[in-house]
């Protein structure tokens, strides 16, 4: 299965965080998914970084990268094919970065990680 990390699950998962289920700790760690990480998510860490909203032990252009490297995630780019799926989402999210990410596993096929319930509002396949 592709999973594509939101940006909590993505965050929780290197913190090894409680709040991560236990399911979606499974899913992510089970070696025969593919485990992607938006460009978007990393855009997300950057603007809350910036705005002192989160903490990281050093900053996000070394940090992103290295995280995804040391749990073999995989890079996923916004493509304009992305951003131009957000104009067929019906208006139920208003986060930007949300929005994105459900654009990109609807037009991927991917299944979202993720602790959002709004997101199960959308067809997105959803996983916690």
């Amino acid at each position: 299965m592709k999973l594509l990390l939101d940006t909590h699950a993505f965050l929780w998962w290197i913190a090894d965080d409680e709040r991560l289920s236990s399911k979606a700790r499974r899913a992510i760690g089970d070696g025969r998914n593919e485990i992607l990480v938006s460009a978007v998510s990393a855009w997300e860490i950057v603007v809350k970084h910036e705005l002192g909203r989160l903490t990281l032990p050093e900053a996000p252009d070394k940090f992103v990268p290295s995280q995804l490297r040391a749990n073999a995630f995989g890079a996923l780019p916004a493509t304009v094919s992305h951003a131009l799926a957000v104009a067929r989402l019906p208006l139920l999210h208003r986060d930007p970065f949300d929005r994105l990410l459900i654009a990109q596993a609807m037009v991927e096929g991917l299944t979202m990680v993720s602790a959002d319930e709004d997101l199960r509002r959308y067809p997105v396949r959803v996983t916690w």
